[in-house]
């Protein structure tokens, strides 16, 4: 499906009042992991700034041990920090990644931000080497800027 297709998807699910918010970031996920051959594993980490962790609050893919993760480590973490996306073409080369599953090659996260503050973010890992290009940030970014509605 084309990002353009999974627009509209996304911003149904959006939509959707009579669900609460986690059921809908979860529809989100399931929706990008369902339409995105190379998106294996879709989840929502959102930050807690007293406690310097993120958590994970939606996702979909195998079980993760890594529902909690401080700022700083793994590439989740360094985007807590930096406020920017990190597109991690090859896991295996990062010193500070978290390796949730053997099959992972790739990660892309891209930051959630409310009312300017970095309040969260949305993690792809994908078992394909090197798959996300500029249009997989661009559209993950739209996705955080209909997400940040419901929150």
């Amino acid at each position: 499906m084309a990002f353009e297709d999974l627009k509209k998807e996304v911003s149904a699910i959006v939509s959707k009042t009579t669900l609460s918010t986690k059921e809908r970031l979860t529809e989100i996920c399931g929706a990008l992991r369902s339409s995105i051959p190379y998106y294996n594993w879709v989840g929502f980490y959102f930050a807690n700034h007293d406690t310097q962790t993120l958590h994970l609050e939606a996702y979909v893919g195998e079980p993760t041990d890594h529902t909690v993760i401080p700022f700083g480590k793994g590439i989740c973490g360094q985007v807590a920090v930096s406020n920017e996306n990190f597109v991690v073409p090859d896991v295996a080369a990062q010193d500070n990644y978290i390796a949730c599953s053997i099959t992972v090659k790739s990660e892309i996260v891209v930051p959630l931000f409310k009312e300017g503050r970095n309040i969260g973010q949305i993690d792809i890992d994908s078992n394909t080497p090197n798959p996300f290009t500029e249009e997989d940030e661009r559209f993950l970014e739209w996705v955080n800027e209909q997400v940040v509605t419901i929150l």
